[in-house]
């Protein structure tokens, strides 16, 4: 299966990268690192010449790009390249609350294959960060429904896509959306108690067609963005 880098070295040298064409998962809750692990992603996508959408929910472009400056990932001259494209859909979520709270509740149900319609036709990697705010209101069988055919759609474009939840939506939906995806990292944050500190650490829950390990991976967010400290043993 071919694989694209992560942007995470240790990484990519545990999983091989992550598989063309497919879907991967990551949550965590609130500062483990989620926003950093999807620009650390685009920005190696971008620099191997793949044509990369990040499209955010939350956060404005200049927020994303001045966030990447401090880790050293010039997003500047690849955007001049067309070889990124960053999409913010803020200030169209506020439209679309405004304008379901005018109608009623069930127009706030989220419409995931909308977000579909803003990639550009030839990206080759897709970064959404996140699908939460968009999750409010649905059952499960909703999500599940939503979720599954914007998944399906994203592999039948051939994009390889980092799709990213929030703490909410990890709680609510994460074993639903575990079933539709190829791959899936949790980013966490713990008490070691050995030494009496807070530590971050990496757990790969699944990514088929590839040996994974079972222990924890830490990790710390240094000027290089993510950096596994761990050692992995392959046997």
């Amino acid at each position: 299966m071919e694989r694209i880098k992560t942007g995470i070295n240790e990484l990519d040298k545990m999983i091989g990268g992550f598989p063309v064409g497919k879907t991967v998962l990551v949550t965590g809750d609130a500062g483990s690192g989620k926003t950093i692990f999807g620009l650390q992603f685009a920005h190696t996508s971008c620099m191997e010449g793949k044509k990369t959408a990040y499209i955010s929910t939350e956060e404005c472009a200049d927020d994303l790009r001045q966030q990447g400056k401090s880790f050293g990932w010039d997003f500047e001259s690849p955007e001049k390249e067309g070889l990124i494209e960053f999409i913010e859909l803020a200030g169209n979520r506020v439209i679309e609350i405004e304008t379901a709270l005018d109608i009623s509740l069930d127009a706030a149900k989220g419409n995931f294959t909308e977000l579909l319609d803003h990639i550009p036709g030839d990206a080759k990697v897709v970064i959404i960060d996140s699908l939460g705010n968009r999750t409010a209101n649905l059952t499960p069988h909703e999500f599940r429904d939503r979720f599954d055919l914007m998944v399906f759609n994203l592999n039948n474009r051939g994009i390889t896509t980092l799709m990213i939840f929030d703490s909410a939506t990890l709680k609510e939906f994460h074993d639903l959306a575990l079933f539709s995806v190829h791959g899936a990292i949790q980013l966490l944050k713990r008490e070691n108690p050995y030494t009496d500190r807070r530590e971050r650490v990496m757990d790969i829950v699944k990514m088929r067609n590839t040996r994974t390990p079972i222990q924890l991976i830490t990790y710390e967010i240094n000027t290089d963005g993510i950096v596994i400290s761990s050692p992995f043993d392959p046997s």
